[in-house]
Parts: structure tokens; C-alpha cells; sequence
């Protein structure tokens, strides 16, 4: 990353367009092999099976995938097994899977479907987990702005998954930094997604090792990914919410490793 412009950044981390209407975008980002996606079946179903792209025969021959439904209310079947998927409730898809649709119950108010695949070793049903399952942890303090509660669906403590980890995180009201002080994971990598912003707002999110940080402008439904090497922390200019995906050596959420703020450079 060191002599990177900010263009070459963009191009490296930040995911601009992953949604747009009756089209299914995949990203296979070479970061320890996740894919990640995003859907809007307006007018029609997008379907999910062909695995070329990941050489192998089906999408899910060996790969788990979370989908997280930011938009208005959908369905997602598998292998024909329907799951009516309300706003913030998510789907994990088990390997082995041959079929993946994606569809909304109403064209007007579309699903926004968001997409995280990784390897998997083991064959896990597939299951939806709303948001009333998740599991809420509130973290932060409104005197440093960065309070926030963190929803852990695909999860150990929730519902198991190989090695992927997913959920949301919702900031309180005046709150603007999603972590602070900022952190690494050496043994495992984060894609954010980052929405509910307003068109005027952006969320700064700082990225770099902590000696070479550097901050990338990013709008609503755009992805960043964060290398296991880089921090990450962002701080937004109006309220904002985002997905968190990780995958890695292994899925301890705790295993991680501060940085203070001071030994930013």
C-alpha cells in the first residue's frame, strides 16, 4: 500500500458497484478467496449455481455463503427450500448447495441482497436467522461518539458456519466512529458494507497499517475490504449502519489486537 495514490486505493479496496437493479454482481477478491456480492431482483429472479468462475462445477461445491437482506422484503430459496427475508435478516447457504434465488415480494420496493462467500470444509444446513435471533451486544460510549450495538448472526453463539463470521452493527444516535481505537486481526480478513446513509453523507474509513494510515470517502451500499495487515475504522457524517464479514484461521470475534490511537501515523 505504501506509494499508493488515492486512485489505486479505490481500485484495490473499495467496492463502488456492487447493487444495481435485476443484475447480480460478484467480486472474487483474492483475500483469502471471499467473494463478495450484492442483488437487486426488481423484475426478476437472479439465480446463483454455476461455479466456473471458482473452478468447480457448482458455486457451492465447496464454499458457504451469508446473505444479508438490506432492502425491502424478499425470498431466498435453496435447493427449492423457501426463506421469506424481511429487512436486516440473513441467510447462511451451506456448502454443497446446488441452487441459490434470489427474489423480492414486491417490485417497487425491491431486496437488496448483500453477498459474502468463503471456503468451506464442512456441509452445514442451510437456515435463515432474523434479526429478532441475532445476537445484540452494545458496545462504546456516547461521550466518545461510538456507541453502537453489534448483531451477531452467523456466529458460533448463534448459528454455525465453517469459517465465515457475519453481522450488522448499528451506530446510536450521534454516534459516528463504528470502531474506536481501531484494531488488527492478523488471522482473519473484514469486508464492511457500508448503508442507510443519505446520498449527501459519507463514512471515512481509515484503513493502512497504523503507521501508514490513510482514508478511503465511501458512500451508501459501497464495500471495503480490510486485509488482515490493516486497521480499519471509520467515521461517518450522518447516521450509517454496515455489515461486517470475516473469515480466516478461525472465529474468535475477540482475537484481535488494539491499536492506540496515539501510534497512528
Amino acid at each position: 500500500m505504501v506509494g499508493a495514490d488515492n486512485q489505486r486505493l479505490r481500485e484495490d479496496f473499495l467496492l463502488e458497484t456492487l447493487f444495481e437493479k435485476d443484475r447480480l454482481n460478484l467480486v472474487y477478491t483474492h483475500i483469502d478467496r471471499m467473494i463478495v456480492g450484492g442483488a437487486i431482483p426488481a423484475e426478476a429472479a437472479l439465480e446463483i449455481s454455476d461455479g466456473a468462475a471458482v473452478g468447480t462445477e457448482g458455486f457451492f461445491d465447496a464454499r458457504e455463503m451469508g446473505i444479508a437482506n438490506l432492502g425491502g422484503a424478499g425470498v431466498v430459496e435453496v435447493d427449492g427450500q423457501r426463506f421469506e427475508v424481511a429487512n436486516r435478516d440473513v441467510v447462511y447457504v451451506g456448502r454443497g448447495t446446488k441452487a441459490v434465488t434470489l427474489s423480492s415480494l414486491a417490485a417497487d420496493e425491491p431486496a437488496h441482497f448483500y453477498m459474502n462467500s468463503v471456503p468451506a470444509g464442512v456441509d452445514l444446513p442451510s437456515v435463515l436467522i432474523t434479526k429478532a435471533q441475532s445476537k445484540p451486544v452494545t458496545m462504546g460510549d456516547e461521550a466518545r461518539a461510538n456507541k453502537r450495538t453489534l448483531r451477531m448472526y452467523i456466529h458460533p453463539e448463534v448459528s454455525p458456519s465453517c469459517l465465515l463470521l457475519m453481522g450488522i452493527t448499528q451506530l446510536a444516535p450521534g454516534s459516528i466512529w463504528n470502531t474506536e481505537p481501531p484494531h488488527v486481526h492478523e488471522r482473519r480478513m473484514e469486508a464492511y458494507l457500508y448503508f442507510d446513509l443519505a446520498p449527501e453523507d459519507r463514512v471515512m474509513h481509515f484503513m493502512g497499517e497504523p503507521s501508514e494510515v490513510r482514508a478511503l470517502s465511501v458512500a451508501n451500499l459501497q464495500g471495503v475490504l480490510s486485509p488482515a495487515w490493516s486497521i480499519h475504522m471509520g467515521a461517518g457524517t450522518g447516521p450509517y449502519a454496515f455489515v461486517w464479514g470475516m473469515t480466516g484461521e478461525n472465529q474468535a470475534y475477540n482475537d484481535v489486537t488494539p491499536v492506540a490511537i496515539v501510534d497512528l501515523r
